[in-house]
């Protein structure tokens, strides 16, 4: 019985060792805005390019994309517009800066681009700005820390009639 119980641990131990290397803790990088490349994708120098954990904002042309937001009453022009607005702001705002980097577990998206918080000098979050002003919405297709946070500042941004909302 002893060496059942000593050969499911040593089974336990392996497997543990075998997955922990895919296991990424989150982590915190911070590093200069050197790029916008659109309202939720920025290229921080050091760490490259960083998508906005949790929100969607505008393409700059017409997409697939555009279909979901048709469906909150969004026309095609005002997407336009809005993408070069929050795109605007994002430069204004961070180009040049130093910023703060917050990671989850999940670290990289599909097009390998890190997923993070953008925390401003002053101890802002850039995701939450970009949703309050509503220049980008909630990326719902995923789980995050901050989701439920997220979906309320939406919705007030929607109530207030900002960006997008209009």
């Amino acid at each position: 019985m002893l060496q059942r119980l000593q050969c499911r641990f040593l089974t336990a131990a392996l497997l543990l060792c075998l997955l922990l290397p895919t296991l990424t803790p989150a982590e915190t990088l911070s590093g200069q805005v050197k790029w916008i490349y659109d309202g939720d994708t920025i290229e921080v120098a050091g760490v490259g390019t960083v998508r906005l954990l949790g929100i969607d904002a505008p393409e700059h042309k017409a997409s697939q994309r555009d279909r979901y937001y048709q469906r909150w009453g969004v026309e095609p022009c005002t997407l336009r517009q809005i993408n070069q607005t929050g795109k605007n702001y994002l430069i204004e705002s961070v180009k040049g800066k130093t910023v703060l980097l917050k990671t989850e577990e999940k670290k990289r998206d599909r097009y390998n681009r890190l997923l993070a918080y953008v925390y401003l000098q002053d101890g802002r979050l850039l995701n939450r700005m970009l949703l309050e002003r509503g220049y980008a919405v909630v990326y719902r297709r995923f789980d995050f820390e901050q989701k439920t946070d997220f979906l309320k500042t939406e919705e007030l941004s929607r109530n207030n009639k900002s960006g997008i909302w209009q």
